[in-house]
């Protein structure tokens, strides 16, 4: 049975099941018509995209490959649109805090300076408000990322839609999150700065923190133990090279430190987040195969002496090295502005990169990164169906607009509190 696109997307947007997730699509579905941006730096025009049984069967182009449309239960024509991935937020507390100045709705830290065995996956909400409005600009998938102490958790690979968090799960833990001790702290905050100051207890903080993960290994080398260490068990992955460890460090000194550590240890994926400096040392990264997961891009310089558009050309930068990197939104409330991440990449991309790198740069780069590649972060075949349809520019904010997406196979329901709330007092002024 052929249906329009039309009726999909009302049967989509109005939650005729009033469910959340709602099911997955049963049946076969051809998508014909948009421009789609894979996600490796391909474009196709008049793409043609198969998916059954949530997983992609078909990417074509409809200028050379001639289809026969009545073999697909429906064909959803996108003619005109934009076609994108599924975009990936890394390193965010997204899914596990709600309101910021709320403290029981904030479940991404522990006490403590090692807190290798704590899970951020199994705290993941699925029905937090704030996913909604994210998902809307096209951002599918979270890192959910602890915080806190030395050494805060393990992360997960979270989707934007599930039941609970078994359900939204697409990796769990991917790797262990280590905060690097840093020798210059600054002091005020972002609006009014203070001097910076040097960290006097950095040799003795940086030192606790290198005999705990050296204790850590020096435990996982050993085959029998009386008791489990669970701290030092959650790092047994880490050494065998099955998950990746995040540094969360920004400065050259602090950041070749890091990589003398990895290459002792002999890290198989070392990851730096944050990476301030990065740019500056792309050569020894990619010597000793680290990657880079950057924080937001719209801050301000650490650095009085810095170019103040310096963080907008860092992807830049490490794009032309050749070095691995993908975009975050780490900060203050970051969780909220994670929908924002488009727009971050939109700026790079007006700063240097360009359109199919900067798309890259929160899908198949970021995926790579997080060792998710196979799965997801570009629309190719064999993978999940998770990708959305713009009207327009999906990294520019004043045109684009999310008319349908699917994650894992199923459509997604794109209302959200904000657009109910526009919705509702619309009306009242227009009567």
């Amino acid at each position: 049975m052929m249906r329009s696109a039309l009726l999909i997307v009302l049967i989509v947007s109005i939650q005729v099941l009033g469910q959340t997730p709602l099911p997955k699509y049963k049946g076969s579905i051809l998508f014909s018509g948009g421009t789609l941006h894979v996600g490796n730096g391909d474009v196709i025009d008049r793409a043609l995209i198969g998916v059954e049984d949530g997983k992609i069967t078909l990417v074509k182009s409809g200028l050379t490959y001639t289809i026969d449309k009545t073999e697909y239960d429906t064909v959803i024509e996108l003619s005109g649109k934009q076609i994108y991935p599924g975009f990936i937020n890394t390193n965010n507390t997204l899914g596990i805090t709600e309101i910021d100045a709320v403290r029981p709705t904030r479940d991404f830290s522990e006490t403590g300076l090692f807190n290798s065995n704590i899970r951020a996956g199994i705290g993941f909400n699925t029905e937090s408000e704030v996913l909604y409005s994210v998902r809307t600009n096209g951002v599918l998938y979270t890192q959910a990322t602890p915080r806190s102490g030395f050494v805060s958790g393990t992360s997960s690979i979270m989707a934007l839609d599930g039941w609970n968090w078994e359900d939204a799960v697409l990796k769990m833990e991917d790797g262990i999150h280590v905060n690097w001790p840093k020798k210059i702290t600054s002091t005020g905050w972002w609006a009014n700065p203070g001097p910076n100051k040097k960290n006097k207890k950095y040799e003795e903080h940086k030192n606790q923190l290198i005999e705990f993960i050296k204790s850590a290994k020096s435990y996982c080398e050993k085959k029998n133990h009386r008791e489990k260490n669970l701290k030092f068990e959650a790092f047994r992955e880490v050494f065998q090279g099955d998950k990746r460890i995040y540094f969360h460090v920004d400065f050259a000194n602090e950041i070749n430190e890091v990589v003398d550590l990895s290459r002792e240890l002999k890290f198989k994926f070392p990851v730096i987040v944050g990476g301030y400096d990065s740019w500056l040392l792309t050569e020894r990264l990619k010597e000793n195969k680290f990657s880079i997961i950057l924080d937001r891009l719209h801050s301000l310089p650490e650095f009085d002496h810095d170019e103040v558009d310096l963080p907008y050309k860092i992807p830049a930068k490490l794009e032309a090295s050749g070095i691995l990197y993908c975009l975050s939104m780490h900060g203050d409330m970051e969780a909220m502005n994670s929908r924002n991440l488009p727009f971050q990449a939109g700026t790079a991309r007006a700063y240097g990169l360009k359109n199919e790198e900067a798309v890259a740069a929160i899908s198949l780069n970021t995926a790579r990164i997080l060792g998710i590649e196979e799965a997801v972060g570009s629309v190719e075949e064999g993978k999940i169906a998770s990708f959305f349809v713009s009207e327009g520019d999906a990294l520019d904010m004043k045109t684009n607009q999310v008319v349908l997406a699917m994650i894992n196979g199923r459509f997604l329901d794109l209302s959200n509190r904000q657009l109910k709330l526009y919705e509702t007092y619309s009306k009242k002024y227009q009567d």
